[in-house]
């Protein structure tokens, strides 16, 4: 199986490259979990089932919250659009590559203000 990554014309070359099938296998099964449960957490989120509060204490300890992006995060919070999302992320002068596990004290604090 030949994996890569880029734009016709434009390869980066073969991302499983050095990795037996077995591997390359195990990686994909791995990526499939993460993706699971990130967005089972999300779905949390929206349901109201668990506060954005909680999510931000749960970046700390759980991986896959850790690397969700924040704008993805708060797009999860009912009644927090795109639009509105960016508004905020702005406001706490948070990047929009930004993930969960990396936002600081204040950017937290900000968020958590302007959310409730």
């Amino acid at each position: 199986m030949v994996r890569t990554i880029g734009w016709p014309g434009k390869e980066y070359g073969d991302v499983f490259a050095d990795l037996s099938a077995e591997q390359c296998q195990a990686a994909l099964v791995k990526a499939g979990e993460s993706r699971r449960h990130r967005s089972e957490v999300l779905d949390r989120v929206k349901s109201g089932e668990i506060s954005f509060a909680d999510l931000l204490s749960q970046a700390g300890t759980d991986a896959v919250v850790g690397k969700t992006k924040v704008l993805t995060a708060l797009r999860s919070v009912p009644g927090i659009g795109a639009v509105k999302a960016g508004e905020l992320m702005d406001s706490a002068s948070i990047a929009g590559n930004r993930k969960l596990a990396g936002l600081g004290s204040r950017q937290r604090e900000a968020l958590l203000s302007a959310i409730q």
